[in-house]
């Protein structure tokens, strides 16, 4: 069995472990292959974070069957932590590989046979760190760099810290030389990434906190460019936001882009979430981003349908965010997910009421993402241009330290590096056009 293929659902820290599985095969001798190509071992690394991502992680091992007969089927991931059983029953599924064992997979899959511990390890005994190295593939100018994995937090509608276990983290020092590795290979920007990202360092001793961690980078000039993936509320400090202020000229540019998780901007909505704040702390945050960094990309996540959401519950959170100088949203339908205790809840929302809800949000994100970019037409921006061009345009596209993504005229000389670029307009489809300065 020479050739080998990865499918990959759900967050960037199961991207990111693909990527190191996929490099570690190909160092021993295995071929990837993608498109239309047959594989000899197929890998599905699923996600279950909502049911329609449960579906999906059923209908890609169902097409990796189809599209690869006689192949060695091995699915890992959340899903296969969380509903083994039920991948047991798609025939053709050869190993199922449970999350504290994703980082042995190659050392399962050339012993030839799978242990009852590799799919059964339980994950709440995790408490160190699993370490997948990071790997220069070369597909990605700004590329993951997982440093935290795990949840301690238990929200009533999260399936995730069933299915990844404890907050745990990558030590200091290795996070430092992962970086270091980074920019030695000719990377510009990392993207820290985590499941838990504002719980680094609480379990590694001495303790550090995500701040701490920016201060070492910078101070050591490890990378032009720091970009955080998302920050709890409450985890995201005025220390931070001050950090990424100060970080100009020729220090570290930890971004100018936060991305928050709000769920819902009514109290009542999440007390019963089990979220540690309400809307007046979430406002004061927002506002406090933008006195310090006016400029900044702040990018929320929304939850909408949670049992016993009433339409004014629902409202409160639509008007919160219509309020807020917020750049772009990520919006959810609630999604019951068996084990945890929102799935017994009652007072149910009607699908086509959360859909129609939905839709509003949205359209409100649209609405909230095309004013920001509008905000920066004429401006002079920098961006980092990525190394594959826009498939609609043929274009260039580079994304700024504000989440900006830019379209522009130029050549591949370009790609992997910084260019300073005036911003002409964006179309009534968000796309933002520039020319370089």
């Amino acid at each position: 069995m020479r050739k080998f293929i990865i499918k990959t659902l759900g967050c960037k820290v199961n991207q990111y472990e693909s990527e190191s599985l996929s490099k570690e095969f190909s160092e021993n001798d295995l071929i990837p292959v993608s498109g239309d190509k047959t594989a000899d071992i197929c890998i599905i690394n699923t996600c279950t974070v909502t049911q329609k991502a449960a579906m999906q992680s059923r209908q890609a091992i169902r097409q990796a069957i189809r599209a690869n007969p006689g192949a060695r089927i091995v699915v890992t991931g959340c899903y296969a932590q969380i509903e083994a059983e039920q991948i047991k029953k798609i025939k053709g599924v050869h190993e199922i590989i449970c999350n504290p064992s994703k980082h042995r997979l190659l050392e399962i899959i050339k012993s030839g046979r799978c242990k009852e511990e590799y799919t059964q390890l339980p994950i709440n005994k995790m408490f160190q760190f699993e370490h997948m190295p990071f790997v220069p593939t070369g597909s990605r100018t700004r590329p993951f760099l997982k440093i935290q994995d795990g949840c301690n937090s238990f929200c009533t509608y999260c399936i995730v810290p069933h299915a990844r276990g404890p907050s745990r983290s990558l030590p200091l020092q290795k996070v430092l030389e992962d970086i270091r590795f980074m920019k030695e290979k000719g990377y510009h920007e990392v993207v820290l990434t985590g499941i838990h990202l504002g719980c680094y360092g609480t379990d590694l001793s001495p303790q550090i906190d995500i701040s701490a961690l920016l201060k070492e980078i910078r101070h050591k000039k490890l990378m032009d460019r720091i970009r955080l993936s998302s920050l709890e509320p409450v985890e995201l400090s005025e220390e931070i936001i001050q950090l990424s202020s100060e970080s100009t000229g020729n220090s570290v540019n930890i971004c100018h882009h936060f991305h928050i998780p709000l769920q819902s901007g009514d109290n009542a909505v999440l007390k019963k979430m089990g979220r540690p704040y309400n809307r007046s702390f979430f406002k004061n945050l927002v506002l406090m981003i933008h006195d310090h960094l006016p400029d900044a990309a702040i990018g929320v996540d929304t939850l909408i349908g949670f049992p016993g959401e009433a339409e004014q519950a629902f409202e409160n959170t639509y008007n919160l965010i219509h309020e807020l100088p917020v750049a772009y949203l990520h919006v959810f339908p609630f999604s019951p997910r068996k084990g945890t205790l929102a799935y017994s809840f009652t007072e149910r929302i009607a699908p086509d009421i959360i859909k129609s809800r939905c839709k509003k949000m949205r359209e409100l994100g649209n609405m909230k993402k095309h004013v920001f970019y509008k905000k920066f037409i004429g401006e002079n921006l920098e961006i980092l241009v990525e190394s594959k061009r826009d498939r609609k345009t043929g274009l260039l596209k580079g994304l700024t330290s504000n989440y900006i993504p830019v379209l522009i005229p130029g050549k591949d000389d370009l790609k992997n590096s910084f260019v300073n670029v005036k911003l002409d307009k964006v179309d009534e489809n968000n796309t933002v056009f520039g020319t370089i300065m």
